[in-house]
């Protein structure tokens, strides 16, 4: 059983270094790459060439969460980070990204949160 865990791992960490490859965020269109555990999702804007993060959300955090997300691992929570990240986005004035879905496929949470960021103005 813990070989088909390490070749999983595996499988996904390969698949992220493929997207790694050709998306590659700028001051002018960072990277919005996206995270997903079990029980979270997590979103950050990167700018690939100072190697800083201009902006994060995530599903962990109270002003995200507010009171009626009680789980953060479903599809309602990533539109909730979609829409806060595409809020702090505009903030720091950033319009367009480019999307780093993580290595995962694009359905299910990933795609809610993408849908989410497009519906608050990011175009990518």
């Amino acid at each position: 059983m813990a070989d088909k865990n390490k070749d999983k791992a595996a499988r996904l960490e390969r698949r992220r270094f493929r997207v790694r490859k050709n998306v590659f965020g700028s001051p002018e269109r960072p990277r919005l790459s996206v995270f997903r555990s079990d029980k979270h999702i997590y979103a950050q804007l990167i700018d690939d060439h100072a190697g800083t993060t201009l902006a994060s959300a995530s599903s962990t955090l109270g002003d995200v969460r507010g009171g009626e997300l009680k789980n953060g691992g479903n599809v309602k929570a990533a539109e909730k980070v979609g829409t806060a990240i595409a809020e702090k986005a505009k903030a720091a004035g950033i319009k367009q990204v480019a999307f780093d879905r993580g290595g995962r496929s694009y359905h299910g949470r990933i795609k809610a949160l993408a849908d989410a960021a497009r519906k608050g103005g990011l175009k990518f």
